[in-house]
């Protein structure tokens, strides 16, 4: 099945709490994974997207989760199955068509940008 997951990712210290988003698409074995600093929303221009290792595949079921040493709480703000519409051969263009609630419509990675924009 092809499953993706926007997570929010919370990190407390020091009376300061850092935000970003993780945002995960099922591969066979694992997921690919990227560091959003924000929300991509239709036709809002692009977002700053960092590639991250892979994750495990238990990140698309979980809602709520505190991670272990300080590392953060997660919880899932989105996510539905997706079809790929384009990839290059270095993963460096990347096209899904996305199917969630708040992420809804075709999604597309390039490099270090994403833009989610309506699918026609």
């Amino acid at each position: 099945m092809n499953r993706w997951v926007l997570l929010e990712h919370k990190i407390l210290s020091n009376n300061l709490c850092d935000i970003h988003y993780d945002f995960l698409v099922e591969d066979k074995l694992d997921c690919f994974t990227w560091k959003l600093q924000k929300i991509p929303l239709i036709h809002k221009g692009f977002v700053k997207i960092d590639k991250q290792i892979n994750h495990r595949l238990v990140w698309l079921s979980r809602a709520e989760y505190k991670l272990s040493n300080n590392r953060g709480l997660i919880k899932r703000i989105d996510h539905g199955t997706f079809t790929y519409i384009y990839q290059n051969q270095d993963a460096q263009k990347i096209k899904f068509i996305l199917n969630g609630k708040l992420l809804k419509g075709s999604l597309t990675i390039d490099g270090n940008f994403c833009q989610l924009t309506k699918n026609n």
